[in-house]
C-alpha cells in the first residue's frame, strides 16, 4: 500500500513538472504515509527503502520547500537508494583504509581511469559524495575541540563539501555526456541550489534517517496508550511502551509516566479506567 501510495504521488510531480502542486490534501497525504512508516514500530516492513527515501525526499523538499523539479526529486530518492552501499561514499583507499576524498585524489584516479569510465561520470560521483556528506552527516563535519581551552581540532569542514560539490556538479553539466544523458539542466540545478537540497537533507536526516521525529512518536504512543485503555487490547499498551522507549522514557514505569501526562491534559479523558 505505502509503495503503491508513494508512486501515486511522484506521478502527480511528474505530471505536473514546473509547478509544485503540494496543496493542503497532498501534504495531508505525505504525513498520513510518513504515518503509515511509523506505525510499524513493532514489526519489520516488507517495503523498499527507495520508497521511504522518495517520500520523506516529497516530504522535505516538495511539500516544505516547494520545489518545482520533479527530476530533482527523483535523482535525490535514487542517490540516498545508492548511498546504501558504504563502497559508493568512500572509493578511494588508502593503505587498505577508506578515506574521505579530496581534489588530489580525484585527479589521480581520473587520470588512471581506474574506477571511472569518463569524466562525466567522475565528475557527477563526486558531485553526489559531497551532496550525501553534507546532507546526511552535517554534525559530523562541525569543528571538533578538545583540551583545557576547547581548541577546534583541525578537520574537513562543510564549506569544502559545498564548493566541491558545486563545482563538480558544474563540470559534470558541461560535459558533452550531460547532453548526450539529458541531465544537463538537472546538473546545473543541483550545483546552483546545492545549498537548499543540502538543508532539506539536514532536515531529513534528523528526523528520518539518523532520528525519529519525536512529536510523531509521542503521538503514536499517545495513541496506542488511549487504544488501550478503551479496549485493554495488551498490543496496544507494547506498541505505546515502544514509543516511549524511543522518546526515553522508562519502559516499566510507563503507566506512572502516563498519569503525568493524562494529568497535564495531553491523554484524551473519558476513556474507561483500566
Amino acid at each position: 500500500m505505502l509503495e503503491s501510495a508513494v508512486r501515486e504521488l511522484k506521478q502527480d510531480i511528474v505530471q505536473n513538472d514546473g509547478q509544485n502542486v503540494a496543496s493542503a490534501r497532498f501534504a495531508r497525504r505525505v504525513d498520513e504515509l510518513i504515518g503509515v512508516f511509523y506505525d510499524d514500530i513493532g514489526e519489520i516492513s516488507n517495503v523498499s527503502t527507495r520508497s521511504l527515501f522518495d517520500l520523506f525526499v516529497i516530504k522535505v523538499l516538495y511539500v516544505e520547500r516547494h520545489s518545482t523539479d520533479a527530476s530533482v526529486v527523483e535523482y535525490l530518492g535514487g542517490l540516498l537508494n545508492r548511498y546504501l552501499y558504504t563502497n559508493e561514499l568512500f572509493p578511494i583507499a588508502t593503505g587498505g583504509k577508506l578515506s574521505w576524498f579530496y581534489l588530489s585524489d580525484l585527479l589521480k584516479e581520473t587520470q588512471q581511469r581506474t574506477r571511472f569510465q569518463n569524466l562525466f561520470e567522475a565528475y557527477r560521483k563526486y558531485g553526489d559524495n559531497s551532496l550525501f556528506v553534507t546532507g546526511i552527516f552535517a554534525k559530523a563535519l562541525r569543528p571538533r575541540r578538545h583540551g583545557r581551552w576547547r581548541t577546534p581540532v583541525p578537520s574537513i569542514d562543510q564549506g569544502y563539501y559545498v564548493i566541491t560539490g558545486k563545482r563538480f556538479y558544474h563540470m559534470a553539466a558541461h560535459h558533452d555526456l550531460a547532453e548526450l544523458t539529458q541531465q544537463r539542466d538537472l546538473l546545473d540545478k543541483l550545483a546552483d541550489y546545492f545549498e537548499v537540497y543540502m538543508q532539506a537533507l539536514n532536515e531529513m536526516s534528523e528526523r528520518y534517517i539518523m532520528g525519529f521525529d519525536m512529536n510523531l512518536i509521542a503521538d503514536k504512543m499517545l495513541d496506542n496508550f488511549n487504544s488501550y485503555r478503551q479496549t485493554s487490547d495488551e498490543k496496544f499498551l507494547d506498541n505505546a511502551r515502544r514509543y516511549a522507549a524511543i522518546l526515553k522514557l522508562d519502559p516499566e514505569g510507563f503507566p506512572n509516566v502516563m498519569k503525568s501526562m493524562r494529568a497535564r491534559g495531553h491523554v484524551m479523558e473519558g476513556s474507561p479506567q483500566t
